[in-house]
């Protein structure tokens, strides 16, 4: 298994990086056309000024300033923060992106009312990330986390999928996707709490955490 887990993750950082032109191919092939909509159901959890880290190709960059939410993006990814930056070009928006670690935020203390990420990886549970994040968060603010979802469909392909995703770990059982996040919140000063969306087909974990 941790073989398999690292060949994942060497997979995974190849694909966010080198190959980045084939992550939309890639992310809509593994979710059966879902990820788009994955992403975008964190809308409902975002107003006011909104930190996005880990933005990725920029879909929900672009969908907050669509609906005229003040937005920047925090990504380490070169190639990735090209796509973003086209794609919102492309849509007459000015790009508020730039590159860095989580680990570091290149902003003062409480510059945003909400710091989302959907789908990253395990840096966001660093306690290094937490302690930035809390830092650049407004008193009350909120850090929206979306670490997982699963394919619920009952066809063949979905079932196949959903059990793909189970063995590589990418959709572990909900007890093991909170075991031990919740403590972990708490020694970082967040009020934690979590929801499932329910979509198509499929379901999405978000986790809330309060200041």
């Amino acid at each position: 298994m941790r073989l398999v887990l690292f060949l994942l993750r060497s997979f995974f950082f190849v694909l966010y990086h080198q190959f980045a032109w084939t992550y939309d191919l890639v992310a809509a092939t593994v979710s059966l056309g879902r990820w788009k909509d994955w992403v975008r159901s964190a809308l409902p959890y975002l107003s006011g000024r909104v930190l996005e880290i880990g933005f990725g190709p920029g879909y929900l960059q672009l969908s907050l300033f669509e609906l005229g939410i003040p937005a920047f993006g925090l990504d380490e990814s070169r190639q990735m923060a090209r796509q973003a930056s086209r794609r919102l070009h492309k849509s007459g928006f000015l790009p508020n992106l730039l590159r860095g670690f989580a680990q570091s935020l290149p902003f003062p203390k409480n510059s945003f009312d909400i710091v989302v990420a959907t789908f990253p990886s395990e840096y966001i549970f660093d306690p290094h990330t937490l302690t930035e994040i809390r830092r650049v968060l407004t008193q009350g603010g909120k850090l929206v986390v979306m670490p997982t979802a699963w394919i619920t469909g009952k066809r063949l392909h979905e079932r196949l999928a959903a059990w793909l995703s189970r063995v590589t770990g990418q959709s572990p059982a909900i007890d093991t996707s909170l075991s031990g996040t919740e403590a972990l919140f708490a020694r970082n000063g967040f009020e934690f709490r979590h929801e499932i969306v329910e979509l198509s087909g499929s379901r999405v974990l978000v986790i809330i955490a309060t200041k």
